[in-house]
């Protein structure tokens, strides 16, 4: 059997592998991260420990998994050390991460985490809990109060179950304590995404302590970010050919792109990293670089993740290879872009060009399939904002709503070969429902676009919407997606 990856075994790795040049045992947990998926280990993590190798010490990381044990006994029996592999083409680069100190598991150790979200030494809180972690309406950003982990946390924080539930109870340690609060970031695709996590934290504070919400409201910060790494899912092949080259395994290896993006809004409740020095843009304006970001890549994404999926088409790479996949996500954009107001030092065309570039790159294996996952959640940035856009400006939306048709082709459970799969979404059970019964493509969107949790009701009545979509559906139903994009 292979031994794991350690600290005892660093000292053995090829010299082409880079490890921490660091003194771990000197390193301070100055972030408690909340959602230590692939993600976060890919991007904040590497930026965190580039600070680390710099010799600020300050800044290493407690993970924290809101769900499961399974990233937990990945790093801890590799005592929180990981591979960052980065592939283009045929080159790869493996650097080892070891900015994380110790993982814990919110469901296992609520306490514990909320003691760490209180310790002196911690000064930012990152998270990366994909759009639904943060239970709020993606159509208003309101706190789904209904739910019943958010109902448990409105009604006793004494052992928290939801981001929100976990920073207001770490905030009031804080305030008892005399410390100042942290500031929380999060990272994750969301429109306004520190706007709407104060909204949150804000809503569930004010229910259990007027004072404490003013007090987070007066002194804390929750800047707007934008983040931007292709990270797919790694797969057992890659651990396995990962063992070959470096003699041990690692059952917590992340394969990343070389691009790596993260925009912060300039505004902080108290300490940071020099994050400049570390390549992270500091603005006074996100807005304009997360809006292009959403429209353009994660909106082309959504569309090759759906019609890729209906057409078997099973990594990105191998959809923008095609001449008519390409020619989609070109047009998509000719319709996403007329809705940008860029920031200055962002060259649309140049983007365009250089986002092409990365999603043919093959050495990543980034499937369809799992970025097709929570659609729900996604639709409503990702497209429905550029659709509103464009309608607004009295345009078409031809493009842009076959993305939006083959999301609700999607939901039927069956490809174009006629291959059945699990909708993976957390609002399934109700697309399911509205679907049920229905007997023509038109009645399929109407009882899709009723569902105002993802559609603004202003967007499901519009009727050049509507007909479109209805078209797109039809199509994509009778001759698939692969005859639609050609």
């Amino acid at each position: 059997m292979t031994d794991r990856l350690s600290l005892s075994n660093l000292s053995s790795l090829p010299a082409a592998v880079t490890p921490p040049p660091y003194d771990r045992e000197a390193v301070r947990a100055g972030v408690v991260h909340l959602g230590i998926g692939a993600f976060h280990r890919a991007h904040q993590a590497a930026v965190f420990d580039a600070a680390l190798a710099d010799g600020d010490l300050r800044w290493g990381i407690l993970g924290v998994s809101l769900r499961s044990p399974g990233v937990r006994d990945q790093m801890v029996p590799q005592d929180g050390l990981y591979s960052l592999v980065v592939r283009q083409g045929d080159e790869q680069r493996v650097r080892i991460i070891g900015a994380t100190q110790d993982v814990l598991v919110a469901p296992e150790s609520p306490v514990a985490v909320v003691e760490a979200l209180a310790s002196p030494d911690v000064h930012i809180v990152t998270l990366t809990v994909t759009e639904k972690g943060y239970r709020l309406d993606p159509a208003t950003g309101a706190l789904l109060e209904q739910e019943e982990d958010v109902a448990s946390d409105l009604a006793s924080l004494a052992a928290p179950r939801t981001a929100p539930g976990f920073l207001v109870a770490g905030l009031a340690r804080r305030r008892e304590a005399g410390l100042p609060p942290f500031t929380a970031i999060s990272c994750d695709n969301l429109p306004h995404n520190g706007r709407r996590l104060r909204q949150a934290v804000l809503t569930m504070a004010e229910r259990h302590d007027p004072a404490l919400a003013e007090w987070i409201d007066r002194h804390g910060a929750f800047p707007q970010t934008m983040v931007d790494r292709i990270v797919p899912a790694t797969t057992p092949d890659d651990i396995a050919a990962l063992a070959i080259q470096l003699g041990v395994e690692d059952q917590a290896m992340v394969k990343a792109e070389p691009f790596s993006q993260w925009v912060i809004e300039d505004s902080f409740a108290s300490e940071r990293p020099d994050f400049a020095r570390f390549g992270v843009q500091l603005t006074g304006d996100v807005a304009p670089w997360e809006e292009a970001k959403l429209r353009l890549l994660n909106g082309a994404h959504s569309g090759i993740a759906y019609l890729g999926g209906l057409a078997g088409i099973e990594f990105v790479h191998q959809f923008v290879a095609r001449p008519e996949g390409r020619r989609f996500v070109e047009r998509l954009w000719d319709e996403a872009q007329t809705t940008l107001d860029p920031p200055a030092g962002l060259d649309i065309a140049a983007y365009r060009g250089e986002l092409m570039t990365r999603f043919s790159n093959s050495a990543l294996q980034h499937r369809t399939r799992q970025i097709a996952m929570d659609g729900s959640q996604k639709l409503p940035q990702r497209l429905l904002a550029t659709i509103a856009a464009r309608r607004a400006a009295g345009l078409e939306v031809e493009t842009l709503a076959l993305a939006v048709a083959a999301w609700m082709r999607w939901q039927g459970g069956v490809d174009d070969a006629g291959a059945t799969f699990t909708v993976d979404d957390p609002l399934a059970a109700r697309t399911a429902a509205a679907l049920a019964g229905c007997g023509s493509a038109a009645e399929r969107v109407a009882a899709l676009l009723a569902i105002d949790a993802i559609f603004p009701p202003a967007l499901a009545a519009d009727e050049l919407v509507r007909s479109t979509l209805t078209r797109h559906l039809e199509r994509l139903e009778s001759t698939g997606a692969l005859a639609v994009l050609a």
